[in-house]
């Protein structure tokens, strides 16, 4: 059974860090691409990173480029979002997921709020 766990959200202050981080199992993790994506309060999906299976190639979207940092821990099966100068507008749950697989996790919520 494929499973994905997020972790590491929580409540910071604009200019703030956190780091995500997402335990995945039931796959071969080292394998598959990675995405995060992230949904705003009454809002649709929206993409926010990608990592290659063996994590040379990463890509951002334009909202978070320079301020997020995609990772990825083949050994230990995790995947990992690097959050730095967080936003308001960040404010979101985030879900990690291999996209081909069409599984997602519970996701993790980050609020950025003074």
């Amino acid at each position: 059974e494929v499973q994905l766990v997020e972790s590491g959200g929580g409540l910071v202050q604009p200019g703030g860090s956190l780091r995500l981080s997402c335990a995945a199992s039931g796959f071969t993790f080292s394998t598959y691409a990675m995405t995060w994506v992230r949904q705003a309060p009454g809002k649709g999906l929206e993409w926010v990173s990608s990592i290659s299976d063996g994590g040379s190639s990463t890509s951002y979207a334009d909202s978070v480029k320079g301020r997020f940092t995609i990772s990825r821990d083949n050994a230990k099966n995790t995947l990992y979002l690097q959050m730095n100068s967080l936003k308001p507008e960040d404010t979101a749950v985030y879900y990690c997921a291999p996209p081909s697989l069409g599984v997602w996790g519970q996701g993790t919520q980050v609020t950025v709020s003074s």
